[in-house]
């Protein structure tokens, strides 16, 4: 996910990344890695923007050396010529399979990495399909205008944002996801026309919010409600990607499970999620290194199960 939701918000709100040293490591028992080149393909998330150090190729997709896919392709052991990251921050589906403009220099289409002899694919993306950033950001800048024209402080079921997006029955996010789904049931189908042996894995977000909508006033100035919403929105994000990956035959890697208690809310020592205002060598609203090694123990776990 990117449109990292920006500064002042114009300073202030962006999606982040996550830092801690931690080795991921695999035992004498597991399982071994799989045949032939590894391919990732995804977003922000990924990616890892603010995490050195960052690739320069090019410079805009905030590639760094310590995303999730880099974890795991040291950990299985592969040479520079069996990894190729093609993850960009700012990716959509669509970005998949076309080139992809970014601040700073072009993404080829992140497909185009993909041939006979892959033999593993990781794909993060569908975030910034449904415009999570841009929500986050909605929300943000709805919670500072209520602060400051009410009490100052919020209550319980505070929500000034879920009524922009829910209203008369209609969830326009619920809508976004049902056609995010869509598109990646297509993108899932071309990824196994160009690399029919690869074992293809679909990976979830982590949890970025509290479910219970508790400790946010501060760190992500989120009204109580609108916590709950947004992190209702993204399980329901999370649900269809693993929906879509199983139907195609892939398997889903839940990130969301392993980092409950861990999101932009938590305190600086454990959480995989920087806040608007990082602490940590990351984007705002984005996993820190911490999280991406998170993420990709979450994968090698999967890796082991499905071998």
């Amino acid at each position: 996910m990117r449109t990292y939701v920006r500064a002042g918000l114009a300073g202030a709100v962006a999606c982040g990344v996550l830092v801690t040293v931690i080795t991921v490591g695999r035992g004498d028992d597991d399982s071994a890695p799989p045949q032939g080149p590894y391919v990732a393909l995804g977003d922000s998330y990924t990616s890892g923007p603010g995490i050195p150090t960052q690739a320069t190729t090019p410079v805009g997709c905030d590639r760094s050396d310590r995303n999730y896919p880099s974890l795991v392709a040291r950990q299985l052991a592969l040479d520079t010529a069996d990894f190729r990251d093609m993850s960009c921050s700012g990716a959509k589906i669509a970005d998949l399979s076309s080139t992809q403009s970014t601040d700073n220099g072009v993404n080829p289409a992140q497909l185009s990495a993909l041939t006979a002899r892959t033999g593993l694919v990781t794909i993060g993306v569908g975030g910034n399909d449904i415009g999570f950033a841009a929500t986050v950001q909605e929300c943000v800048n709805k919670g500072v205008v209520y602060r400051l024209t009410g009490s100052g402080r919020f209550t319980g079921n505070d929500a000034p944002c879920h009524g922009e997006y829910v209203s008369d029955g209609t969830d326009k996010v619920a809508r976004r996801i049902d056609a995010a789904g869509e598109r990646l049931t297509g993108a899932l189908a071309e990824v196994k026309r160009r690399a029919p042996r690869a074992e293809v894995y679909v990976v979830g977000y982590p949890a970025i919010l509290p479910s219970e909508g508790k400790r946010c006033d501060d760190d992500m100035t989120l009204a109580p409600g609108d916590v709950r919403f947004l992190d209702a929105k993204e399980r329901q994000l999370n649900s269809t990607l693993r929906k879509r990956a199983e139907a195609a035959g892939a398997v889903y890697v839940d990130t969301y499970g392993p980092s409950v208690g861990r999101d932009a809310c938590a305190a600086r020592e454990i959480r995989w999620i920087e806040p608007l205002m990082p602490a940590a060598d990351a984007a705002p609203v984005h996993p820190n290194e911490r999280g991406e090694r998170g993420m990709a123990d979450a994968v090698l776990r999967a890796l082991k199960a499905a071998g």
